[in-house]
């Protein structure tokens, strides 16, 4: 019997990952059935769970995926002197994330923003989804962290700034523009950059007063 290359059970593995990533999007997670993934991936129960016990662990993949996606890009620009600044970097992250994950639903739009409400909406009934999340955001917030500290070794920001603050406040642009993407739509890359321009513009004077 031929030997399944590695190339192909990653593949494989892919090929369920993002069936079930828009299936989840589309209906949520409750109403979405493994049957419904079976018939999305166009496999048969078996050749699923040879790789995923369940819809559970299918959600949890998923968003360890997503989470180390990210982690990984913040942690390469922590790497330049100096890195990007914000207005630069997030919309960069948000691109890179388009790139590596760019399924659509059946109208165009991309999935993704939607797929992110359906967890944290999750996450509140679910404590090992919740734990995933809650170690992945931790790494998300180290990687600003660092981010912050090579601000400030070029004398972008002040030695005292608070990194972990603003590292905290970074993601939650990220993850506000995100929840408008998925609700609203309408709202690009550029948009965010521009508005985080625009922020970085106001003087310390105005902001002290």
């Amino acid at each position: 019997m031929a030997r399944v290359s590695q190339e192909h059970l990653d593949a494989r593995r892919r090929q369920i990952l993002d069936g079930a990533a828009l299936c989840f999007a589309r209906n949520g997670f409750h109403a979405t059935s493994m049957q419904d993934v079976l018939k999305e991936v166009d496999l048969s129960a078996g050749a699923v769970y040879r790789y995923f016990s369940g819809k559970e662990e299918l959600i949890a993949a998923i968003v360890t995926e997503v989470l180390d996606t990210v982690r990984g890009i913040y942690e390469r620009a922590a790497l330049e002197s100096p890195p990007p600044t914000p207005d630069v970097l997030i919309p960069r992250t948000l691109t890179r994330m388009r790139e590596l994950r760019p399924a659509t639903l059946d109208d165009g739009e991309w999935m993704f923003p939607r797929l992110m409400i359906q967890v944290w909406t999750e996450t509140t009934r679910n404590p090992e989804l919740a734990a995933v999340l809650r170690e992945g955001y931790q790494e998300v917030r180290a990687g600003w962290g660092r981010i912050v500290e090579g601000y400030k070794d070029a004398g972008l920001m002040p030695a005292d700034a608070d990194a972990d603050a603003m590292a905290r406040t970074m993601i939650a642009v990220v993850q506000g523009f995100a929840a408008q993407i998925a609700l609203f739509g309408g709202i690009s890359e550029e948009t965010v950059g521009g508005g985080l321009r625009a922020l970085m513009t106001v003087p310390l004077s105005a902001r002290d007063a």
